[in-house]
């Protein structure tokens, strides 16, 4: 019957059926391919389920599926291949390094480089002795505030901008802001110094060039890790001022002591820039941070800087003698600073912990709110035990009174919730109140309306409440403790 046609089983003419040669390398099975590419996610399944929800979850449907694997649904073919792969659980991953995790001798060191510097005034005490001021102030006391003031504001926006470059990775940028931004600040001071200064007053807007000088430099060492060597140049200050108040010392000893420990920390500086500029940026071709940005920084550390020296004149008399921004308030407030840096690291960390711990959105309030309560009591309790401390050692320091602990502590507070709000890049509001909280006091203190000792407390108490509500209702969400 060659060349005729087959008849089929219903009498339809069909081609008879030719064996072929399979070619070579048979197509591979969708199925095993689909296996293959899904092994890890099926072998640590622990339900077909699971697979089945992968699948959807690709955008495989039903009719997808039916032609392209000869299944059913997604669950069918979820079972095919969870039958395919053999179980292989994962081992549990170690937990992530907690990145707030930070070190309290590291912080205690730079609480210690903050207050040592204290120590120049009691070396200095020669260069600002005379008569009360035309304020009622402590003779020198004007200078050496505004020229504080001006190293504080300006070193506080040159950190930032600093800062901003070495998260960018180009050390180099940095080095070259803090290389220009350092000699500016210095001479600014300096200058304000100057042109503040009342009849008599050179030798303390000597002190206050000194001052922004050192100031300067450190920044520099700060901001590129370099506590140690900012230890080690105030060394000098830190033996002359024991030794002066034991033994006396000579004025020219003095006063070789105090450009002893400002030259150490200009040169270590130096070295420190040399270093930051020799190495390659690697941020090229990404846009720097802008100046504006470093003005909301700028003005925190101007309210910061002001509060700070209202709690040092408050611990002098009105119309009183003395060194008022060497007074013990000061130094317990710059002392603590040390520990408070760590305790906003210890509230980050548990705040993370708390937000993988938390199921619902009242519990994570809760919980950071126990935080932040244990947080500021372990700083507050720091700051009384300095601030007890500091009337013991220092002489003729004002008695702990309710009034004075009082307002140290509520301006502790203030400045403790600031940088905690900082830390969270609230910035502005934190530096809006400090600024206005400052700024009351100062107002209060000029025109005679109260002195910081009485009026601190009042203005401190309403920034602390202020920034408290502030901080709750920041904190208490749970997208602002992103890393």
């Amino acid at each position: 019957m060659s060349g005729s046609l087959w008849l089929g089983a219903e009498g339809q003419h069909t081609l008879p059926f030719i064996p072929r040669q399979r070619p070579h390398g048979t197509a591979a099975d969708p199925l095993d391919e689909l296996a293959e590419r899904m092994e890890e996610l099926i072998a640590a399944a622990v339900h077909p389920d699971e697979i089945a929800a992968i699948l959807e979850s690709d955008g495989m449907t039903d009719p997808h599926i039916r032609t392209a694997y000869g299944r059913r649904d997604s669950f069918e073919l979820a079972e095919d291949l969870y039958a395919r792969v053999e179980r292989r659980y994962p081992t549990a991953a170690p937990p992530a390094a907690d990145p707030w995790h930070s070190s309290l001798g590291a912080c205690l060191l730079r609480g210690l480089v903050f207050a040592l510097p204290g120590l120049a005034y009691v070396l200095g005490a020669p260069l600002l002795a005379g008569p009360a001021d035309r304020f009622g102030l402590p003779f020198g006391t004007v200078p050496l505030l505004a020229s504080a003031v001006t190293g504080w504001v300006w070193n506080q926006g040159l950190s930032h901008r600093a800062y901003t470059w070495l998260g960018l990775g180009d050390r180099r940028a940095a080095g070259a802001a803090l290389r220009t931004g350092a000699p500016v600040g210095a001479v600014l001071g300096a200058l304000v110094a100057l042109a503040v200064s009342g009849p008599g007053e050179l030798p303390a807007a000597g002190f206050a060039a000194g001052q922004a000088v050192y100031l300067a430099a450190a920044t520099v060492l700060l901001v590129l890790g370099r506590e140690r060597d900012l230890l080690y140049a105030l060394a000098p200050v830190a033996a002359g001022a024991a030794a002066a108040t034991a033994t006396g010392l000579p004025d020219p000893v003095r006063t070789g002591l105090l450009l002893l420990s400002l030259g150490a920390a200009a040169g270590f500086a130096r070295r420190a820039l040399a270093g930051a500029g020799g190495e390659a940026g690697t941020a090229d071709g990404r846009p720097g941070p802008s100046l504006a940005a470093a003005v909301p920084y700028a003005l925190f550390g101007l309210g910061t800087g002001v509060l700070v020296l209202c709690a040092a004149v408050g611990d002098v008399p009105a119309g009183g003698a003395g060194i008022a921004v060497a007074a013990p308030s000061a130094v317990a407030l710059t002392l603590s600073m040390g520990p408070a840096e760590w305790l906003l690291y210890r509230f980050r960390s548990r705040s993370r912990a708390g937000l993988r711990a938390r199921t619902t959105a009242r519990g994570f309030r809760r919980a950071t709110a126990v935080t932040t309560a244990v947080c500021l009591g372990g700083y507050l309790a720091v700051l009384c035990g300095l601030a007890f401390a500091g009337t013991l050692l220092w002489p003729g320091a004002p008695e702990p009174g309710a009034l004075r602990l009082t307002g140290l502590l509520l301006t502790g507070t203030v400045l403790w919730t600031a940088l905690l709000l900082q830390s969270y890049g609230a910035v502005r509001v934190a530096a809006t109140v400090c600024c206005a909280a400052g700024g009351a006091q100062v107002l209060a203190l000029v025109t005679g309306a109260g002195h910081p000792s009485t009026v601190g407390p009042v203005v401190a108490g309403t920034a602390a409440v202020v920034l408290a509500a502030l901080a709750g209702a920041l904190l208490g969400r749970a997208t602002a403790h992103r890393v």
